[in-house]
C-alpha cells in the first residue's frame, strides 16, 4: 500500500547535500518549488564512497564525522543527487521502515528501482524506465532577482555599444573537453563575424575554466565592440548575471550543461560553440547495447557523459541554434507534479 502523509501536516523533507555546487543549486531549487518545509543536511564522505554503489547498498558506512548526523524523526521525502548521496538516501529509506521517498538528481549509479523517481538530463545516459523523468533543462536557473540586480548594475556601463548585444558566455577543460588556444580563437573569429553581420557587439565573459592561452587567443580575434569580462574568483561585480539579463542573443561553448541551459532559459536565441571532445561517446546497439544499458541500471557502470546528446536535446526542443526559439519547457513544474503526486490520498 503506498505510503502517505497525514493531511494535517506538508511532507517533511530532507535535502542531502554533496560537494558539487550544481548538484545542491538543483536541490534547493527543487525543494523551494515544492513549497514545503524543508531542512539540509550536509554529507561529506570517507574513502569507503570509492566502493562500487551495488556493493555498499543501503548503508551509511561512507560518511566521514564531517557530515551532519542523521537521526530521526525520519523524513518523507529525501531530495538527493549523483553517486555518492544514493546509498546515504536509501539508509535513511529503510530506517523508515520503507516510507521515506526518494527523489534522486543526476544520476545515481546504483539499481534504479530503489528509488521513487531519478529526474535527469540526457548527458548522463540514464537508461528508460517508468521512474525515470528526462528533463531538457537543469532545475535551476540564475535567480530573476539576481540577474534584475545585476542587470540594474550593469545597463548603464553598456549603454554605448551597438545593438544586438551578444553574450559570449565562454566555459573551458572539463573531463569531456580541453578548450586551447586554437579553439578559442576559432571562438574569437566566429562571434566577431556574428557581430559585424548584425551590426551589433559583444559581451565577453570568461569562467573559472577558461584558460588563460585560450581567453587571450579568443580576445586577440575581436575587431568588434565588446565588453570583456575576465572572470576573477570572489569578484561581486561579475556580469555574469547582467549578461543573462540584458543580452539580445548568445554564442555558448558547449563543454558543460550549465551554460547553455541558463542561456536557453531565458528565452531567446542561443548557438552553440561546439569542438571535439577528448574521446568520442560510443553508442551501443543490439545486445552489447542491452548489456550496456543493464549494467548501467544495476550501477555497476557509470558512462562517459553525452554533451552531444544533451546539444540534441536543446535543438530538438527549438531551444538552440533556431531562428525563432521555442518556448521554455516547463521541467520543474513537472517534477513538482510527479513528486506531488507520490503524496496524493
Amino acid at each position: 500500500m503506498p505510503a502517505s502523509v497525514p493531511s494535517a501536516r506538508p511532507p517533511r523533507v530532507w535535502v542531502l547535500l554533496g560537494e558539487g555546487a550544481g548538484g545542491n543549486a538543483q536541490m534547493i531549487a527543487l525543494a523551494e518549488a515544492l513549497g514545503w518545509p524543508y531542512e539540509t543536511r550536509q554529507l561529506s564522505w570517507n574513502v569507503l564512497n570509492y566502493l562500487p554503489n551495488p556493493i555498499i547498498g543501503a548503508r551509511a558506512f561512507t560518511l566521514d564525522r564531517a557530515a551532519d548526523a542523521l537521526r530521526p524523526p525520519w523524513p518523507d521525502l529525501v531530495i538527493a543527487a549523483s553517486r555518492r548521496s544514493a546509498p546515504v538516501a536509501r539508509w535513511i529509506k529503510k530506517q523508515s521502515g520503507g516510507r521515506t521517498k526518494l527523489v534522486h538528481l543526476l544520476h545515481a549509479q546504483m539499481p534504479l528501482h530503489h528509488f521513487d523517481l531519478v529526474v535527469t538530463l540526457a548527458q548522463f545516459r540514464v537508461p528508460d524506465a517508468p521512474n525515470v523523468q528526462r528533463n531538457t533543462l537543469p532545475l535551476n536557473v540564475v535567480d530573476p532577482a539576481r540577474q534584475a540586480e545585476a542587470a540594474d548594475r550593469w545597463r548603464e556601463r553598456l549603454a554605448t555599444l551597438p545593438r544586438p548585444w551578444i553574450a559570449v558566455l565562454v566555459g573551458g577543460n572539463s573531463s569531456s573537453y580541453t578548450l586551447d588556444a586554437q579553439t578559442g580563437a576559432r571562438l574569437g573569429r566566429e562571434a566577431d563575424a556574428a557581430a559585424r553581420e548584425l551590426g551589433g557587439s559583444l559581451l565577453i565573459t570568461t569562467s573559472r575554466r577558461t584558460p588563460t592561452a585560450a581567453a587571450e587567443a579568443l580576445m586577440g580575434a575581436i575587431d568588434s565592440p565588446a565588453e570583456i569580462y575576465r572572470w576573477q574568483p570572489d569578484d561581486d561585480d561579475n556580469p555574469y548575471a547582467a549578461f543573462l539579463a540584458l543580452a539580445d542573443r548568445f554564442i555558448v561553448t558547449g563543454d558543460s550543461a550549465s551554460l547553455p541551459a541558463e542561456a536557453a532559459a531565458t528565452g531567446r536565441p542561443v548557438r552553440l560553440f561546439e569542438w571535439p571532445a577528448r574521446k568520442r561517446v560510443k553508442r551501443r546497439s543490439g545486445w552489447v547495447g542491452r548489456v550496456h544499458d543493464s549494467l548501467v541500471y544495476s550501477g555497476w557502470l557509470k558512462p562517459r557523459r553525452d554533451f552531444a546528446a544533451f546539444h540534441a536535446t536543446l535543438r530538438q526542443a527549438g531551444l538552440a541554434d533556431a531562428a525563432h526559439p521555442a518556448a521554455v519547457p516547463q521541467d520543474m513544474a513537472a517534477t513538482v507534479a510527479r513528486i506531488q503526486a507520490m503524496f496524493a490520498n
